[in-house]
């Protein structure tokens, strides 16, 4: 629950990417209303975007509702269930389903170009992807109130990579007056959906660069204190593979965890070389203090006391390459569930529970693996 120091800290909800797996962030963000304040930012990449869009673009009082309408409506097209039990039959439910949203697309975000891609002329905007994305924005502007984001009441950062020049690009509301096609555009991976144009520039998806945006958070803020509630879709362990297919799931797993790791690990180095510096500094003799390299590490080297609380996806043993793209309604209320049930887990964790501010100011916690494994 909420404590004393609450108010001297900004909590922030980071949302990696993970297409259908993004209904587990749902899962957890019902669950934080229940145990936290609503979030002050939300900062999101591809389907986090979204999902951040979602949460952002709506009072609080609206969100889990609005969330739910879009995973209501991407998750309409295959409403089915397995016929039988066991993960062998439920795999090939799983399967079958990917398939299916792979041929015909799912409701309200987006469906095969027709004529395909290979029919228009190099150059033409329906020449670069598989699919039509154009129901997305109908969807966002439906679900979402733009002019409330731009309003500024919760702070949003969506991520998107430059098609052009490669570089990361963040769009936020703080600088930025987002539109439908900001989201878009962080959730734009090719060659399945189109990149996006917004002022000249074309964006594909931020997970090809970066998929956790809470490297960015990290550089934006050093002022307040943080809470940092960081929702992943692919966790970096995981067995070790037994076929092709296996094989290729694991490496989508590394492939899109590794660069969250490597922004966790990379931003808490810094931090502890900084805190490092800041009690040297304290030792040093009164007459260096004035000396210009002394002056400007402490500048730099100011920071706020950090807190991550890390809700890692685990797999199930019938999912496979496909479930991110794996839209069917079992599996979206599976992952809702998923999330609702981890986060709650992770709140009445003692090491939650317990936790006070360090005195280096870093802290993390990934309260879910220690709660099942």
């Amino acid at each position: 629950m909420p404590g004393a120091s609450d108010v001297d800290e900004m909590h922030v909800l980071v949302l990696q990417g993970g297409g259908a797996l993004g209904s587990y962030q749902a899962g957890v963000y019902e669950g934080l209303c229940a145990d936290s304040r609503p979030p002050d930012w939300v900062a999101g990449i591809s389907i986090g975007a979204i999902n951040a869009a979602l949460i952002a673009g709506n009072p609080p009082e609206r969100r889990t509702e609005r969330l739910k309408a879009f995973w209501d409506k991407v998750s309409s097209g295959l409403q089915g269930v397995p016929v039988l039990p066991g993960d062998r039959a439920r795999a090939w439910f799983n399967e079958t389903s990917a398939a299916l949203i792979a041929g015909f697309g799912a409701p309200g975000f987006f469906s095969p170009r027709w004529p395909p891609a290979a029919f228009y002329p190099p150059g033409a905007p329906e020449a670069l992807s598989l699919y039509d994305a154009s129901a997305l924005k109908r969807t966002l502007e439906e679900l979402v109130d733009f002019d409330r984001i731009n309003a500024g009441e919760t702070r949003l950062s969506v991520g998107a990579v430059n098609v052009r020049t490669g570089n990361f690009a963040y769009f936020d509301n703080r600088r930025d007056r987002i539109r439908p096609e900001h989201i878009m555009a962080s959730g734009a991976l090719p060659p399945g959906f189109p990149p996006v144009e917004i002022d000249g520039e074309h964006y594909w998806d931020g997970g090809l660069v970066s998929n956790t945006p809470l490297e960015y958070v990290l550089e934006q803020e050093r002022a307040r204190d943080l809470r940092i509630f960081q929702v992943d879709l692919f966790s970096a362990r995981g067995p070790m593979p037994r076929t092709l297919l296996e094989a290729a799931e694991r490496e989508k797993d590394i492939r899109f965890s590794s660069r969250t790791r490597l922004n966790t690990d990379a931003a808490l180095r810094m931090r502890k070389a900084k805190a490092a510096f800041r009690r040297l500094a304290e030792r040093l003799p009164p007459e260096l203090h004035e000396d210009p390299d002394v002056a400007f590490l402490a500048e730099v080297s100011h920071e706020s006391a950090v807190t991550i609380m890390q809700v890692i996806y685990r797999r199930k043993n019938y999912e496979s390459n496909a479930k991110d793209y794996e839209f069917s309604r079992q599996t979206m209320l599976e992952h809702w569930a998923a999330g609702l049930g981890d986060v709650r887990r992770a709140f009445r964790h003692r090491g939650w529970m317990d936790h006070g501010r360090r005195a280096d100011g870093i802290t993390v916690f990934d309260l879910t693996r220690d709660a099942r494994d």
